[in-house]
């Protein structure tokens, strides 16, 4: 292959793992509702949709998960629990240091909320060696629209092969692919570190 410009990757389930259900039983023992019923409201929800492309800020998810789930603690004791859900998913994270080390620049691009990149910011120092970052609530948009694949293209200055994106899930692969960038869906970081060798790219 052309040897990519950059390399972009999804950060949940491709660097760090994260389960909601950690936060929702959390959430649920200051809550009128159970776990299973938290987690509904706040994991692949239209609520959590709507922070997760800007059209709510921090104070509002709050107050409308508050309102739905009827939560009893304060906006400081809610961010750090709706946040401290992620674990880093470390062959991947070496993967990105390896692949830094080649020369090649890296970037995220994610759908993700401002208490999440906090948290992971704070947490995880591998974050912050990226050289940008395109995510969703500061964009206005998810994947896979193309608005926000557009926006990746702006930040780069790439377009086409000379990007090479991971994500995990299929249809943002798929609309990646469909704008000709050089694609790899994780199945596994074993899978991913083999296809970067088969590529020639370590």
């Amino acid at each position: 292959m052309t040897r990519p410009g950059a390399i972009v990757f999804d950060l949940g389930k491709v660097l760090v793992d994260f389960d909601y259900g950690i936060a929702a039983r959390r959430l649920a023992e200051r809550s009128r509702l159970a776990a299973r019923e938290v987690q509904s409201v706040i994991d692949h929800s239209p609520l959590l949709f709507r922070y997760e492309t800007g059209q709510l800020d921090r104070a509002g998810f709050f107050a409308e998960i508050r309102a739905a789930i009827g939560y009893e603690g304060s906006l400081d004791e809610f961010s750090q629990v709706f946040a401290d859900i992620f674990t880093p998913i470390v062959e991947m994270i070496e993967l990105h240091a390896r692949l830094r080390q080649r020369g090649f620049p890296t970037f995220i691009f994610s759908n993700t909320n401002d208490l999440a990149v906090a948290h992971i910011h704070q947490h995880f120092p591998f974050f912050a060696t990226f050289d940008g970052y395109v995510l969703s609530y500061q964009q206005g948009s998810m994947k896979p629209n193309p608005q926000i694949y557009e926006a990746v293209e702006r930040l780069t200055g790439l377009r086409g092969d000379r990007l090479l994106y991971l994500d995990d899930r299929p249809e943002n692969v798929a609309a990646g692919a469909a704008r000709g960038w050089h694609v790899i869906q994780q199945i596994s970081p074993a899978d991913t570190w083999a296809r970067i060798r088969e590529l020639g790219l370590l």
